[in-house]
């Protein structure tokens, strides 16, 4: 149980310069838990600090310990990584990075420590104190200034001397640092290759270094310097310091020119980095490349808030808004999902963009296309019943579970890729391909017929889902019992024992709690197939593997020329679909045992598999299960079940891709009430249209 923190009198007592490292910081870390109090009020907090310093001002032994603290921790502390790099991460790699956030999740911080940044996280670790940072008035922070460095610090951020002060050059030091990084950025092979021409010329990262350097000999050559500061003058009234006179020498307007020469630099090469975005987009994404743009934009957005401190005309309030900012980063810093959701957007939005140009060829908009659609689905349930089948006599060679899983998911692997280079479909698979098509049109809702072209894409989606799922449990079911009766005629025996026949319909139960849950478990399977197949044509796009078929001189030796050409473009065509087939047939098959090892006894219903599976124990009792009133009953069970299965299915696989689509196209603010009422009001006025084309 943690121990109430101690009260004011004794962190004052407490305080010792001579302390060791970890306790001088023990003492920081305590006094901010003061600060904090229950956390239930920022202004209670902002009023503990001015608390704080009247005790400070009543006690001069104190605060000249204080002041003896606060230089040690200078000493011993390099604050230019805390102002330049806190909230950044070491190096510009996504994965680096997220291990990083993990190890920072699972592993202690110490206070024994000479890094500024992390001593930061731990004395400032939560946003309730960025509030109460945020509610200090100037007056506070000059006499935070007072207590840290004695009278002479008054009107400067951090209690900074008068002319080129320990603070101002520290400042200085974080821009070069900021700028450095910025620079070796946009020197990286991976953004120059993907810059605009224009922007590449302009050659805006090759000056940063230079401006940098004139502002900093700029700024220790003006009137701040030889400390005539025309901004803040320590002790000078406040309207001295805004009279006109002060600010018209020649070296402050040269100050000025050269924060705004590095203002303007900054934004040039922000701009420059935004260039790379639309390569991103027309030729593949690359999340590394993305987190590293990322890390740019945020260090120029640094570069200006340490400007801003240095030659604001309220430095301790910038200071105070600097240190804000750097508790809310260090927040961002600690979250896995936001590194995930602020990196993963752009490719999740290309996923879905291309998930929805194959899904509009799943969407029949008239009587040709839903006949097509059909015939399609029957073709692909003939393919499932092979597969059903096959299964099954993989279950009769005994293999151990992992093989017997491998080789499952390699069949059901060769089943879709059949059915899709035999132009068939699955119903199955349609809803992640057709939940972002839909989510695309949600962009456009402004008008009442807006509204009802959506109700109309509704409708045409759920009856060409409908339309699958007929087609393919329509046709899986006879051929599954006219291959079983033919297996009989032949061998003598039935495909099925009536034990395994027995297992069957005991795992395709309605009345079994796990049969639903195992449906919506592939829903998610059929969800995470359709990301595999958008991260793969993403993967081939982005590395340019179509090209290097077509063109690369040792693959064209082999192949030949036109070979190689007609490879690359079948590659590029069917990239998307051979990965959504092999992923979704491997997980169908590896995942259950897999996961029943480590304990989670998830198995997979497909509506189109389990339809050829209670076809073939049907077979295997024939038809003396009409006088087994039980075995009879659990054969009604399992065909009620096989709706409830392929909703399950269906649903969870829409809703999942749906959602992923939605945010992917930053789709909000929608009025759901319109949409729903068009859709029960079309549902009440034209129910067959959600069934048959032009009904």
């Amino acid at each position: 149980m943690r121990s109430a923190p101690p009260d004011l009198p004794q962190l004052l007592a407490a305080l010792d310069p001579q302390a060791g490292l970890a306790q001088r910081h023990l003492w920081l870390i305590a006094l901010m838990d003061w600060i904090r109090g229950d956390r239930c009020s920022a202004p209670l907090a902002a009023s503990r600090v001015r608390l704080l310093l009247d005790a400070l001002q009543a006690q001069s032994q104190v605060q000249a310990r204080l002041q003896a603290w606060w230089q040690v921790l200078g000493q011993t502390l390099d604050a230019t990584t805390l102002l330049a790099d806190h909230g950044f991460a070491p190096r510009a790699a996504f994965l680096s990075e997220l291990g990083a956030r993990l190890r920072h999740k699972l592993l202690p911080a110490t206070p024994e420590t000479s890094d500024a940044s992390e001593l930061f996280s731990l004395a400032l670790p939560s946003a309730f104190d960025a509030q109460w940072l945020a509610l200090l008035d100037e007056t506070t922070l000059q006499r935070i200034g007072v207590a840290l460095r004695g009278p002479q610090a008054a009107g400067e951020g951090l209690g900074s001397p008068p002319g080129p002060s320990p603070w101002q050059s520290l400042l200085l030091e974080a821009i070069t640092y900021c700028a450095s990084h910025i620079r070796a950025a946009g020197f990286s092979p991976e953004v120059r290759l993907r810059m605009s021409a224009p922007a590449r010329d302009a050659q805006a990262f090759h000056a940063l270094a230079a401006d940098c350097d004139a502002l900093r000999s700029t700024y220790f050559g003006s009137a701040r310097a030889s400390g005539g500061d025309p901004i803040a003058a320590p002790g000078a009234p406040l309207e001295a310091t805004q009279h006109p006179a002060l600010h018209s020498s020649p070296s402050d307007a040269q100050l000025q020119l050269a924060v705004q020469q590095l203002k303007l630099r900054l934004e040039a090469c922000r701009q420059a980095a935004a260039s790379v975005y639309p390569h991103l987009q027309e030729h593949g994404i690359s999340v590394g490349l993305v987190f590293g743009l990322r890390q740019l934009r945020e260090r120029v957005l640094r570069v200006r808030e340490l400007l801003d401190c240095l030659v604001s005309a309220t430095p301790a309030l910038a200071t105070a808004r600097l240190f804000t900012r750097l508790v809310q980063v260090g927040q961002e810093r600690r979250s896995v999902r936001a590194l995930l959701a602020s990196n993963m957007s752009l490719l999740s939005a290309k996923v879905t963009e291309r998930s929805a140009e194959t899904g509009e060829h799943y969407i029949t908009r008239s009587r040709a296309d839903y006949m097509a659609m059909l015939r399609q689905a029957a073709g692909g349930g003939a393919a499932t019943a092979l597969t059903t089948l096959g299964k099954f006599s993989l279950g009769a060679l005994g293999l151990a579970a992992f093989w017997g899983g491998v080789w499952a998911g390699a069949l059901y692997a060769a089943s879709f890729v059949l059915i899709q280079r035999m132009h068939w479909t699955l119903a199955t698979k349609q809803p992640a391909m057709t939940a972002p098509a839909m989510a695309a049109k949600l962009k456009d809702l402004g008008s009442g017929q807006a509204v009802e072209e959506f109700v109309d894409e509704v409708s045409h989606l759920v009856r060409s889902q409908v339309a699958a799922v007929i087609g393919n449990v329509g046709v899986v079911a006879p051929c599954v019992l006219l291959l079983c009766g033919a297996w009989a005629w032949l061998s003598g025996h039935s495909f099925l024992s009536r034990s395994e026949a027995a297992h069957v319909l005991q795992t395709l139960n309605l009345f079994t709690p796990s049969t639903l849950l195992f449906a919506a478990f592939t829903g998610v399977l059929l969800f995470a197939s359709s990301l595999v197949a958008g991260w793969a044509e993403n993967f081939f796009v982005l590395h340019r593997l179509d090209s290097a078929l077509r063109y690369n001189p040792r693959i064209s030796a082999y192949l030949g020329p036109g070979r190689a050409g007609r490879w690359a473009t079948r590659a590029r065509h069917n990239v998307q679909g051979f990965a959504a087939n092999v992923s979704l047939g491997l997980m169908l098959g590896l995942l259950p045992p897999v996961l029943g090892f480590v304990g989670l006894g998830l198995e997979v219903r497909h509506v189109t598999l389990s339809t050829g599976q209670l076809a073939a124990a049907v077979a295997a009792y024939g038809f003396g299960a009409l006088h087994e009133p039980a075995v009879w009953q659990a054969m009604l069970s399992c065909a009620a079940a096989l709706p409830l299965i392929a909703a399950c299915n269906l649903l969870v696989s829409f809703f999942l891709a749906f959602r992923l689509a939605l945010r992917a196209h930053n789709v909000s603010g929608l009025d759901r009430g319109r949409i729903y009422h068009a859709l029960r009001l079309r549902l009440w006025q034209q129910p067959g249209s959600f069934l048959w084309p032009g009904a």
